[in-house]
């Protein structure tokens, strides 16, 4: 992605102008590469044969080059493929296990392809099923997470109580601590476990006498009783497969947390304290190929002064680094938030992705001496780091603005330029040309936005723009988007504005502490500054324009239709409306906290930054928009924005799903999604009767 890519030539027809084929469209969503190097598995979205869900499948993709070939296929797909170091790839389905007679599954289990081809076997069952698994780089060994009820023994024990359950009819939960519920799904009664997998079931697997799951676990229960501190956290062995490294969660009776690193012996499930701190979360360990050190990210948590931060900490395996230090910051000085480390063959090296100036490079760290340096351009962003055993490669997903990702290889001499491998999702000719915007904001802070622009827009026809905010509000507009994608729109003539303002990263500290305090006006203006940039371009129509924004965008939508009548129509997709009532229900209440304060005793950031204390302002014709499942931001914000709206008179539309969350993900909701907000900007942007969608 350059700074400006061109059109393709006149308008031509792609999948961007027809949403039954947007939909269907093939979505790599992440790689990882076999131990000899010669090819990445992939995981593959693709639509179901009834076109109502997304499965996704394995994919092998050859690093020196050829057609990608599926390997998996399941009515109920197949996920998070690993490798052992035999090259027999790991990786979790719900798919009937025809060993055991079984029709289907109700959880997913562990699967292991032989590396010679040949039919996939169970190795692992739990009852609650398998969220995880991760092999021992040298060992082989395998450690999975499985959900177990509170108070159960072992996995059999956790059948037996579950079987109680359901022949009883009870799906209550009792909480006892906090948290409850997970952005769509409720927490609880059962607790995610770490166990370690009997390597007798490998070889039961590979010779063909796997046994009924029921009969046969094979499970060493490694974190009997752990609460709630494993959710979600991400865990690694150590080469030799002796320990298993891990985030730990130690959550307060007033909802607020932070997790230590922690590594577990496997022989015995004895748990070591590495890292703690209740000003930091450590996250994401990842072990030196040598088994030497530990990389991970560090979280600075947010106080009422100052707004998070990220770096990179390098330990030793025995929680110090050579010279005895409790930690080392790989990155001292470093004004971004680094993510996905990995390490090179020859653990001297530490590669990792942070957000910068609209885009998402990689970097390299050099170990020993501190140095960095950054290894790939201005072209999109990256994620899915791979390093090569030579290496002299690294493989990755790049997607960007104008392109979904795709697995590429990275010539780390830099002798070459990042080559796209084949793939199943293959390249898009994108409706149009992307190109950057730039203004001064009030206070003299640059602020940039990327500006998609239609085919034929010019000054002769110039083309109407939508805004588009971001959410976060700590994100960046620098990647694809499969959910909010500006190509649709394109595809139907309009331009569209998509700006990092205040609170995005990518821009260094300062810029997200602009916001840190002021979410509601600092942001706006910057917005405000960089929007009407654009709409003096002669090839911008600026007497037809409309406003979208989801989650912090639709908080932002929110605010802006009491701020401003600059816009012909506003999209506010599951927004934050009124502040104290969505902080009280929100899944994940400790986020804000920290900055806001109680909103009882420490109203004033809550009163500043509402809002629904505009309401009387807005004149604004509105489309509201929220999932039911949606426990991030609650749809009683909708509910409330819905009712306020129409107490106070202002033109405005409800689309409602019941059985979504925060984002719209199954193919028919989200055709629905696009056609209800073609519909409503044609009215109020282009000035088009409206034409309700046949199928609400």
């Amino acid at each position: 992605m350059s700074a400006e890519s061109p059109a393709e030539g006149s308008r031509t027809t792609t999948p961007f102008h027809d949403l039954a084929d947007f939909v269907a469209i093939p979505r790599v969503t992440g790689l990882r590469l076999s131990p000899d190097g010669s090819w990445l598995a992939a995981a593959v979205q693709t639509l179901s044969a009834d076109r109502k869900k997304y499965l996704t499948s394995l994919w092998r993709i050859d690093t020196g080059g050829g057609p990608p070939r599926r390997l998996t296929r399941s009515a109920e797909g197949e996920a998070s493929p690993r490798f052992l170091p035999d090259g027999s790839l790991l990786f979790t389905s719900r798919r009937p296990d025809p060993g055991a007679g079984q029709d289907g599954a109700e959880a997913a289990a562990l699967w292991l392809l032989p590396p010679g081809g040949g039919e996939a076997r169970v190795i692992a069952a739990p009852p609650g099923g398998v969220t995880a698994a991760e092999a021992a780089r040298d060992a082989g060994t395998i450690v999975l997470s499985s959900p177990v009820l509170p108070g159960a023994e072992g996995v059999a024990d956790d059948a037996k109580a579950r079987k109680e359950r359901g022949d009883a009819g009870v799906t209550a939960i009792l909480h006892e601590s906090v948290p409850v519920r997970f952005w769509d799904h409720d927490l609880g009664p059962d607790q995610l476990r770490l166990f370690s997998v009997d390597p007798d079931r490998l070889e039961e697997a590979a010779g063909n006498g796997a046994r009924d799951a029921e009969e046969f676990t094979g499970l060493q229960d490694l974190t009997p009783e752990p609460g709630r501190a494993l959710d979600e956290e991400a865990f690694e062995l150590t080469p030799d497969g002796a320990s298993v490294l891990t985030g730990w969660q130690l959550w307060h009776p007033a909802g607020q947390s932070y997790a230590e690193l922690v590594m577990i012996d496997v022989a015995s499930g004895k748990r070591l304290v590495l890292l703690s701190g209740p000003e930091y979360n450590f996250s994401g360990p990842r072990v030196s190929p040598d088994g030497r050190f530990i990389v991970c990210q560090r979280e600075t948590q947010a106080t009422p002064e100052r707004p998070f931060d990220f770096t990179l900490v390098l330990l030793g395996v025995n929680g110090a680094t050579a010279a005895g230090e409790p930690g080392r910051d790989l990155l001292p000085g470093f004004d971004m938030w680094p993510a996905e480390p990995a390490w090179s063959p020859d653990s001297r090296t530490v590669y990792f992705t942070a957000d910068d100036g609209g885009r998402r490079p990689v970097f390299r760290v050099d170990v020993p001496t501190g140095e960095m340096t950054r290894v790939t351009g201005d072209d999109g962003a990256y994620t899915d780091l791979n390093p090569a055993l030579d290496g002299r490669y690294l493989y990755a997903l790049r997607s960007a603005v104008d392109s979904p990702p795709t697995p590429v290889r990275i010539d780390l001499t830099g002798e070459a330029a990042p080559a796209a491998l084949d793939s199943p999702g293959g390249e898009l000719a994108v409706p149009g040309k992307l190109t950057e915007v730039a203004a001064a904001a009030d206070d003299g802070q640059p602020v940039r936005a990327w500006l998609v622009l239609p085919e034929g827009a010019s000054p002769a026809s110039p083309a109407p723009l939508l805004l588009w905010v971001h959410g976060g509000p700590m994100s960046s507009w620098n990647a694809w988007s499969w959910r909010w994608n500006p190509w649709l729109m394109a595809a139907r003539g309009y331009a569209v504005l998509l700006p990092d303002p205040a609170l995005s990263t990518g821009y260094g500290q300062q810029f997200v502490a602009r916001g840190y305090h002021d979410w509601g006006a600092r942001p706006l203006a910057d917005i405000m500054a960089v929007t009407e940039s654009a709409l003096a371009r002669p090839d911008i129509d600026a007497d037809r324009v409309g406003m979208m924004g989801g989650s912090y965008g639709g908080y932002m939508a929110n605010w802006m239709a009491g701020h401003t009548d600059r816009f012909k129509a506003i999209v506010s997709h599951a927004g934050l409306w009124v502040l104290d009532q969505m902080f009280g229900t929100t899944d994940h209440p400790m986020f804000w906290r920290p900055q806001f304060g109680d909103p009882l005793t420490q109203p004033a950031m809550y009163e500043a930054n509402s809002p629904h204390r505009h309401i009387e302002r807005v004149r604004t014709p509105m489309l509201v928009i929220h999932g039911d499942k949606d426990y991030r931001v609650p749809v009683g914000e909708a509910l409330r924005l819905w009712w306020d709206l129409s107490r106070y008179g202002v033109e405005a539309k409800f689309l409602y799903f019941p059985d979504e969350n925060h984002w719209i993900l199954t193919p028919g909701n989200t055709r629905i999604w696009y056609e209800t907000v073609f519909a409503f900007l044609a009215q109020h942007v282009l000035g088009e009767e409206w034409q309700r969608p046949a199928l609400l």
